[in-house]
């Protein structure tokens, strides 16, 4: 027997107290969506259906208690933490979800500098927990763009990245252990060693499953020496991409590990470096740690960036003053919005990797066809943000004059934008996604993304989700 609205809020309220659960109709509705639809939320404009409540939890019992709940009366459960996701993670795709939300779960269990590592709850903040950090000389060494709006759980999540992933590594590379709650109500915790060999590696069951599998609700990762008075900002233009594609290469498996290294093509560094790119690719880097180590590695990418005549070095204040302005805030989310609403001009991104052999093909090709194909286009172009041993990402942004209705803005330009990237991505034997994760907006293409692996991935929603309650559509389509 389906159950009902109000059914659904009284016994959320059974569990949490009336205080925490949240019916105001216009929190449900700014709540039923993430920045993947932000130009519908600027106009007031609620395409998804409107959650039957908004539950905020204090305990991983709790998250257990309305998950059981959930599960036995198959209504979908929409997790959170910051509510900084871009790809439709959080939408909610059904009726009557439950948003659960971890923003409160915000105290710091333990930091632990003799052993590396520090324990959190979901809800803790990344800029709080690397500023408390920093004040003791150390940091997480995770930085992503949206680290003034991110919490810990969903970063985890998401598997996110951070903008010095080439020494730090990804989110999935600073886990040690974690906290989750699976829809039965099973709490599961990994416990926190440098490495072990009993099995496959659970965590990653954990990490990157978008709440398709289960909720996460406490957190412990690696902690490094944070020295930034050694940091070493390099900056060069150049002409070609090919060129920057090689030098990166060669950064990488010379075994060199600059904190940043990254690669812009004209469009997009002439968003970013107008002051000193006009017409030109930029390529800058940052190295970062001991002294030896930082003024070693600057040396080395001096001298492997010389080989290339197209090369000239930039002075490198321009780089630190553009990394020091570099991430989201709550001001400059609100500045966007205003500007959004007066110009009609909207930006986005979609960020997808390769191995070395066929980045630049794939750069070309969807750069080519987004001109050529989208109309009332206004900028399209790319950077590389993350490199690895034998490959490296790319991260489109494209803006484009919306000349339509607010709710038809996503499938007259977003998604055919989208499709255009992943299509030839994929088609090119690399990954549609690198970082923000699938949501439900990548999700058609998860068979193509998996190949004969989808066999697995299928496996585990089927095992622990068998209801399909954890965030319908997120990874794995509806099946229409």
């Amino acid at each position: 027997m389906k159950i009902e609205r109000n059914q659904i809020v009284e016994k959320l309220i059974q569990i949490v107290g009336n205080q925490r659960v949240i019916t105001d109709e216009q929190v449900l509705k700014d709540s039923s969506f993430d920045r993947f639809r932000k130009y519908e939320g600027y106009h007031h404009i609620y395409t998804q259906p409107i959650p039957s409540a908004l539950v905020y939890v204090k305990s991983a019992q709790e998250v257990s208690e309305i998950l059981q709940f959930a599960n036995d009366n198959h209504i979908n459960v929409v997790p959170r933490t910051g509510h900084s996701a871009t790809e439709g993670g959080l939408e909610t795709a059904v009726e009557n979800t439950i948003i659960i939300d971890g923003s409160k779960m915000n105290n710091i269990v333990k930091i632990d500098t003799y052993n590396m590592q520090a324990t959190c709850q979901c809800g803790v903040s990344l800029q709080v927990l690397d500023d408390l950090l920093r004040e003791q000389g150390y940091t997480t060494g995770h930085s992503p763009q949206s680290k003034p709006l991110a919490q810990m759980g969903g970063l985890v999540a998401t598997r996110s990245i951070g903008q010095f992933s080439t020494l730090y590594g990804g989110i999935e590379d600073m886990v040690v252990g974690v906290e989750a709650v699976f829809p039965n109500g099973e709490i599961a915790k990994i416990k926190n060693v440098p490495r072990r060999a009993a099995g496959p590696d659970i965590r990653h069951v954990v990490i990157g499953n978008e709440g398709a599998l289960c909720y996460i609700t406490e957190v412990t990762v690696k902690i490094f020496k944070f020295m930034p008075d050694n940091n070493v900002f390099l900056g060069f233009t150049l002409d070609h991409m090919k060129t920057g594609f090689e030098i990166l290469r060669e950064v990488m498996v010379n075994g060199y590990k600059p904190s940043v290294a990254r690669l812009y093509d004209v469009e997009d560094g002439a968003y970013h470096f107008s002051h000193f790119a006009k017409d030109k690719c930029v390529l800058i880097f940052m190295a970062e740690g001991p002294k030896g180590i930082t003024e070693a590695t600057a040396k080395a990418i001096e001298e492997i960036v010389s080989r290339y005549d197209e090369c000239k070095k930039v002075e490198d204040h321009y780089i630190k003053e553009w990394f020091d302005d570099l991430n989201w805030d709550p001001k400059k989310i609100e500045e966007e919005k205003v500007e959004i609403l007066e110009t009609k001009n909207v930006g986005n991104t979609t960020e997808v990797s390769s191995n070395w052999g066929k980045i630049i093909d794939i750069y070309q090709v969807c750069i080519e066809r987004i001109r050529k194909e989208i109309p009332d286009i206004t900028m399209v172009g790319a950077h590389s943000s993350h490199s690895y041993l034998n490959g490296t990402n790319l991260y489109f942004v494209y803006y484009y004059d919306v000349n339509c209705k607010p709710e038809e803005e996503i499938s007259k330009y977003h998604l055919p934008i989208k499709k255009i990237i992943v299509e030839e991505t994929l088609n090119a034997g690399g990954s549609m996604c690198h970082h923000h994760g699938v949501g439900k907006h990548r999700a058609p293409w998860i068979q193509e993304e998996y190949g004969s692996s989808y066999y697995i991935l299928e496996t585990l929603k089927k095992a622990f989700d068998p209801n399909g309650i954890m965030n319908a559509g997120t990874i794995i389509p509806i099946k229409k």
